[in-house]
């Protein structure tokens, strides 16, 4: 008789507990599927906000995990914008083996503080520059003020860095970017060239490189991914009037940025180039028009190591080329409609990529993974066991 009065004392509790736990996984989960034959490795997915509030629709944005069903364990997210007020993405990074999946779910609660993976900023304070950053490499792009200086250059800028710590503030305040104190330098030489990547009308076999960006807008800054927008003032390419506006978004663990290019001019389409600045040394170039894969290894830059330096066109591209000091990816574009590039750099000393034949794989294995994306999908939830009985 004791045991039953104990019993039926702990039924309230029992039954509270057991319709919690059948409340919080009850539901759906997120299950993202790598179909292809290459390992996703900490590859941030976007997955749909709006799907996810038809599953969680009383979702507090400010108190709950996003956690891997198998293990427990919590997985970095941010909640993406895009510059609106409404949330359109929640990013999550994952590694994922060749034709295997990862089931995640979300779960009341604060999350745990985790690393901030990216970083943009304006540098008002060393003329105009937009820098941005990974933890893998970082970049830059020249503003207004620099311009009729002696230092102005044209296209997008490399930071090397071999440390998954931001840099970029760091840098700045020591003043002393071009020397390697430990976690990197910006050795990369840029002048009056495209630089590591960037497009321009191409009219009349002729670049026409545009000023630097006038005016900047930051949609999203980290910590998975960080987006911002650069707007160029309207200039001549071979008499055509052209405004360009640029939105560039870097993931975490990636060495490439996804770079969207709207241009805005008279008539039905534009001629372009993406070009990356040649040394006068020797390097390795790989030009690829089928994959739309332009690639050069740089050669040494003495003891500062070696870059290598990427571009891939999922669209089309009309012709590669080596063309006087750069490599030439020549498409054309329409004008008002996006064309969307990625482009990026490694630096041997980071570790992570050391030679040519890891950055022509690193870029390969990048666009094979463009074909064949991760797919995300929701299921219901397996039902969890119940108690049913009470012993007796």
């Amino acid at each position: 008789m004791k045991k039953i009065y104990q019993n039926l004392l702990l039924l309230p509790f029992l039954l509270f507990s057991l319709s919690g736990i059948a409340q919080s996984s009850k539901g759906t989960e997120i299950k993202i599927s790598n179909k292809s034959n290459l390992p996703f490795e900490e590859t941030v997915v976007e997955i749909p906000w709006k799907q996810v509030l038809q599953s969680w629709s009383n979702i507090d944005t400010a108190n709950f995990k996003v956690i891997d069903v198998k293990t427990q364990k919590e997985i970095n997210f941010q909640l993406e914008h895009r510059g609106e007020k409404e949330i359109k993405n929640l990013l999550v990074q994952l590694s994922i083996p060749s034709q295997a999946a990862v089931t995640i779910a979300l779960k009341l609660g604060k999350p745990d503080p985790f690393a901030v993976k990216t970083y943009c900023r304006y540098v008002p304070e060393r003329k105009d520059d937009f820098a941005w950053e990974n933890d893998r490499i970082a970049f830059r792009a020249y503003g207004k003020a620099l311009e009729g200086t002696k230092d102005d250059a044209y296209g997008l800028d490399i930071w090397a860095k071999r440390t998954d710590r931001m840099i970029l503030n760091e840098r700045y305040k020591r003043g002393d970017y071009h020397v390697d104190h430990g976690d990197g330098l910006d050795y990369y030489h840029v002048g009056f060239s495209l630089g590591a990547g960037t497009m321009s009308p191409f009219v009349n076999d002729t670049i026409w490189f545009s000023k630097n960006y006038h005016r900047y807008e930051i949609l999203d800054n980290g910590p998975l991914r960080s987006t911002f927008r650069l707007y160029y003032d309207e200039w001549k390419a071979g008499g055509i009037p052209v405004k360009a506006t640029k939105t560039i978004s870097l993931d975490a663990g990636s060495q490439l940025n996804r770079i969207d290019v709207q241009y805005d001019f008279p008539g039905t389409n534009l001629p372009v180039t993406i070009g990356i600045t040649k040394r006068t040394e020797p390097g390795v170039i790989s030009l690829n028009e089928q994959k739309g894969i332009m690639a050069y290894w740089e050669p040494t830059h003495g003891v500062d190591g070696t870059t290598g330096v990427g571009c891939i066109m999922p669209n089309s591209v009309k012709e590669m080329k080596v063309y006087k000091q750069h490599l030439l990816s020549i498409t054309e574009v329409i004008p008002n409609q996006i064309y969307t590039y990625f482009q990026g750099a490694a630096w041997d000393k980071a570790g992570k990529v050391t030679n040519e034949s890891e950055w022509f794989k690193y870029l390969n294995q990048f666009e094979n993974k463009l074909k064949y994306p991760l797919q995300v999908n929701f299921t219901e939830a397996k039902p969890v066991r119940t108690l049913t009985t009470i012993n007796r």
